[in-house]
């Protein structure tokens, strides 16, 4: 069944659920994203315990619609499976010998979820189904955006596809080293393009919206992991917002684990030696591309995202990093920072 046609959109706006690098924290869940479209939902990764997040927060896990995962790294994916078994009424499934189950129905009669990721996403959500057991009543679909050195159609798996999933899901050539609009309706679109670490969505809607008078559309460009963003220019230029990771930070005079050998650049060395980026770099790369907002995530786990006046200072340092290179205020996200992303004047 096809989803219905979307009636323009009367409020944008992102939540963060998870705002950790690598291993969470006890005030940072690991990554997800949530962005608001009006009343429906789309994640932007999915690291464990998500669903707890959402839980949590003013979400509604049935609202959820599409789900984009930027890379397979555990702390970006391993919240997937649970998510879906909660939000799609999932059920303890049955083993292989005993017999038929009446819960393998599923219901057809809606539109299924929709999960984009990188070649993998479509083995990792089988094979956690399969050797769990878990039953799923709604149907879900998995499009996979290929490289060239990809597989143009095997996947990473010998195992069926669940009653669950849908048929229907494309493996997506690159076209000039991007992917342009994966998704596209009357009112939003999407495309994604690899930066060097992993692969993230850039959102672009309201291209067309619907009812005088026309607004311009907002651009949201979403970075996954990276320690250099630069193949994703051509299509992040003039974002309305960026969210760009800042894992690491030289703050000499309030970090208690800085070297006496440290330097900003040598920070920023190390940063890029594990596939990630300081706030400098952040700042530099959203002034690069023109953003108008920059807001930080991923942060190590060494900087709490508590409201101590340590963690408030230091939060406030990485943010001053960032902005001297941006020219203007940063953000850094904690878990369930939530914001409106308004209409350009």
């Amino acid at each position: 069944m096809a989803p219905a046609q979307r009636q323009g959109l009367t409020a944008l706006n992102i939540t963060f659920l998870g705002t950790a690098s690598a291993q969470p924290s006890s005030t940072r869940n690991h990554s997800a994203l949530a962005l608001r479209l009006s009343g429906d939902i789309w994640l932007f990764d999915c690291g464990e315990a998500t669903q707890h997040q959402i839980q949590k927060s003013a979400l509604k896990m049935g609202k959820i619609e599409k789900i984009f995962i930027t890379h397979t790294h555990g702390d970006h994916i391993f919240g997937l499976i649970p998510l879906l078994a909660t939000c799609m009424n999932g059920a303890g499934g049955v083993t292989l010998d005993s017999g038929d189950d009446p819960r393998t129905t599923v219901e057809q009669s809606i539109p299924p979820l929709e999960i984009y990721g990188p070649l993998g996403t479509r083995a990792y959500v089988r094979s956690g189904l399969a050797y769990t057991h878990t039953l799923l009543a709604r149907p879900y679909v998995v499009h996979e955006l290929r490289f060239p050195t990809d597989p143009v159609d095997r996947d990473y798996t010998t195992l069926p596809p669940p009653a669950a999933e849908s048929l229907e899901g494309r493996n997506i050539a690159s076209v000039n080293g991007v992917w342009p609009e994966i998704y596209k309706d009357g009112v939003v679109s999407v495309s994604a393009a690899p930066i060097l670490h992993s692969v993230p969505v850039t959102l672009t809607d309201g291209t067309v919206l619907q009812g005088p008078p026309r607004r311009p559309g907002r651009k949201i460009v979403i970075l996954g992991d990276t320690y250099d963003p630069s193949p994703i220019i051509p299509l992040a230029g003039g974002a309305d917002l960026l969210v760009h990771e800042a894992t690491n930070a030289h703050l000499p005079r309030l970090d208690l684990n800085t070297k006496d050998a440290d330097t900003y650049e040598t920070v920023q060395e190390r940063a890029m030696s594990r596939g990630h980026s300081t706030p400098q770099m952040a700042g530099k790369f959203a002034r690069t591309i023109g953003a108008k907002r920059l807001i930080l995530n991923h942060f190590s786990a060494r900087y709490p995202g508590d409201e101590s006046k340590e963690s408030l200072r230091t939060m406030g340092a990485i943010g001053e990093l960032a902005a001297q290179e941006f020219g203007k205020a940063v953000i850094c996200a904690r878990d369930f920072t939530s914001v409106d992303i308004g209409f350009k004047e």
